[in-house]
């Protein structure tokens, strides 16, 4: 019998990169930004095509916004932001006490995807490669260019076995600097890493025994509870034992330590909508290359990104400027400098100003 594959979409993030947009109380995956619908709806609505059940994991204080944008979601709430091996592990331990078997997948409730079709084709080919064999899927993404502010996967030999075009991952390489992201590009056998994985839930919950020790027994007091049917004493173990975890990624405490990890190669116009930048790639773009939301003009002015959701902004003779215009707040940035932005947001903090964040 196929396993029950199970769409698990990691919404907890605060997306800083992005404010003014982004705040605390409705971070980054509740913004429309490069389509009608929020980040995290989009995201349920393209992983449905290869796994029909779906699980968000958010922020306590958020599981009533992600309730409503995806309805027919599951929602676990953390009662503690603790990076994405706890909430994959809280995933993980949730669908086992149910299905020994479970498959999941893990997604970023904040990326965008311009090839839908493209994306389901992808992930059915991952989710079936982790039923095939006892192995950690992820999607590398073909590179466009030397990126430096992403992680990247270095392929190994090919898998047959798990259906073409699947192949080892030699290792995972951090964000490499600007040489090195270069030849990667240039190599053919580099992919960026796109935060997506596919796994038995099981298989999931021995990694982090064997990696992260101290996130697994906080797990297991969980799943004891959750087991034995008594889903009140699962949520006072969580929010017992979940805020002491580590804080730690997923990436960092299993999957570059794990055996036996492949990837299946993507090309579906994806981005992480990472930056200010990032949005502005997503816009359609004027014959000067400027991209502008909501009201707002520009004269004399090349590749600049006007964004603005109350009122009207004008530039006047400059290029290359990000200026975003979000409720009570104002940012003017060089988009070449778009990964900055959480100066301001530093700044704002230690001004005593974080009622703006």
């Amino acid at each position: 019998m196929t396993p029950m594959r199970h769409a698990v979409i990691l919404a907890g993030g605060s997306g800083t990169r992005l404010w003014p947009a982004s705040r605390r109380a409705r971070p980054k995956q509740f913004l429309a930004l490069g389509g009608a619908a929020s980040l995290l709806a989009a995201t349920a609505r393209r992983v449905r095509s290869a796994a029909p059940a779906v699980l968000i994991v958010t922020a306590a204080d958020q599981a009533e916004a992600a309730r409503a944008e995806v309805p027919a979601a599951e929602i676990v709430p953390e009662p503690a932001a603790r990076n994405t091996a706890a909430a994959l592990g809280l995933a993980a331990t949730h669908l086992v006490a149910r299905d020994p078997d479970a498959v999941l997948g893990a997604f970023p409730a904040d990326q965008h995807v311009g090839d839908e079709a493209g994306f389901g084709a992808v992930v059915e080919r991952a989710f079936a490669a982790a039923e095939r064999g006892d192995v950690i899927v992820t999607i590398g993404l073909r590179p466009t260019r030397a990126e430096t502010g992403f992680g990247w996967l270095e392929l190994g030999g090919a898998r047959g076995e798990l259906g073409a075009p699947v192949r080892d991952v030699a290792r995972f390489v951090e964000k490499p600097d600007l040489a090195r992201a270069t030849a990667f590009a240039a190599s053919g056998y580099h992919l960026w890493n796109g935060g997506m994985f596919f796994v038995r839930a099981r298989r999931l919950l021995d990694e982090l025994a064997r990696h992260l020790p101290a996130t697994a027994a906080g797990l297991a007091t969980i799943e004891r509870a959750l087991v034995a049917g008594d889903h009140a004493a699962a949520a006072v173990a969580t929010a017992a034992v979940y805020p002491g975890l580590p804080t730690v990624s997923i990436d960092h405490g299993v999957m570059e330590r794990a055996a036996d990890v492949v990837a299946v190669p993507g090309d579906f116009g994806w981005s992480d909508v990472g930056s200010w930048a990032a949005v502005a790639e997503l816009l359609p773009r004027d014959a000067a290359g400027n991209a502008r939301t909501g009201d707002a003009v520009i004269v004399d002015g090349a590749d600049n990104l006007a964004l603005t959701d109350a009122g009207v902004i004008a530039l006047v003779g400059v290029s290359g400027l990000a200026v975003i215009r979000a409720g009570d707040a104002v940012l003017v940035l060089p988009t070449a400098r778009a990964q900055e932005v959480r100066a301001a947001v530093e700044a704002l903090t230690a001004a005593g100003l974080s009622r703006y964040l």
